[in-house]
């Protein structure tokens, strides 16, 4: 359960945040805190339950549900869901938990956000973990994929495979959309609950609510501009059989920010919910190199099998 719980306002749009662990403010203002930002709407801040526990044992750690689920507001136009306002949703967050630094951890298209943090707030980014990055400009789609996204708007009557990644679709079976998606996004086998989660989440927010977010996504400046003012240690994680983000969108990425690749063999889109247990040990790792060894008494966590 958070320490803490609350809400962020502006435009008449609340986002609800929640902060785990001991309060850094009191004890030690100087120590960074993690925070976790939340994907697409399509999921809640609950995305990372599998780290909150681990990392809330060294330092505080903040989460909050993206505007479009969870416990905040689902506005219905697209200006709201501008790369601008979701990344003045972070900087909020972090002002409203007293957090001076934090390591940023992104998934997917949370990335886009935690590169805008990075560039023009690099006094509060102390280092970058991005999982699967989904930032426009970073590559090329294979396929049905990129054929899916040239024809996002347009309604081409198509309600199976890659052509349900379309807004009419989405309008017509939001359901049939999450479960096509979902089942992309988790390639391992055995993956019944983490399945199951994904779609318990997505079933709290909407098509139409999908549609206004997706119809955002445009860049604001570019994208090697951006990375060349990145200063802050990067460390992006991937999987290589991610069929969400190819592969290769995660190295292009850490060649423009000067950072490391980590390639989780075998993993798809989510590798920090379906394999945990690696992926918390090398975001615990980066926290010593930035924080020091964690002043706590911990049982002995066992590695991951996959290799890294």
């Amino acid at each position: 359960m958070p320490a803490e719980t609350g809400v962020v306002e502006r435009d008449g749009v609340r986002v609800a945040w929640q902060v785990y662990g001991g309060s850094a403010r009191a004890d030690a203002p100087d120590v960074p805190a993690v925070l976790l930002l939340p994907p697409w709407c399509i999921v809640t801040g609950e995305v990372w339950k599998h780290q909150v526990a681990f990392l809330a044992r060294r330092t505080r750690v903040i989460t909050f549900d993206p505007r479009g689920n969870g416990r905040s507001d689902r506005p219905r136009h697209p200006d709201a869901y501008r790369g601008s306002e979701l990344t003045r949703d972070a900087v909020d967050v972090l002002d409203a938990t007293g957090t001076r630094r934090a390591v940023v951890v992104a998934f997917s298209s949370g990335n886009a956000q935690a590169l805008d943090l990075a560039a023009d707030h690099p006094d509060r980014v102390v280092a970058w973990v991005a999982i699967a990055p989904a930032i426009l400009g970073l590559g090329a789609f294979p396929g049905e994929r990129a054929t899916a996204l040239a024809q996002w708007d347009a309604d081409t009557g198509v309600d199976d495979g890659w052509g349900r990644y379309n807004r009419y679709s989405w309008l017509r079976d939001y359901r049939g959309f999450t479960e096509f998606f979902f089942d992309q996004l988790v390639t391992e086998p055995h993956s019944t609950k983490l399945v199951e989660d994904l779609l318990r989440w997505g079933a709290t927010t909407d098509g139409e609510t999908l549609v206004a977010a997706e119809a955002a996504r445009t860049p604001d400046r570019g994208l090697e501009e951006l990375c060349a003012e990145v200063r802050c240690p990067v460390v992006v994680v991937h999987g290589t059989d991610d069929r969400i983000i190819p592969y290769e969108h995660g190295v292009r990425l850490a060649q423009l920010t000067r950072g490391d690749i980590v390639a989780f063999e075998g993993s798809g889109h989510a590798p920090h919910g379906r394999d945990p247990v690696a992926f918390n040990r090398l975001v615990d790792g980066l926290l010593s190199e930035v924080t020091g060894p964690p002043d706590v008494t911990a049982s002995a966590v066992r590695p991951g099998v996959r290799s890294r």
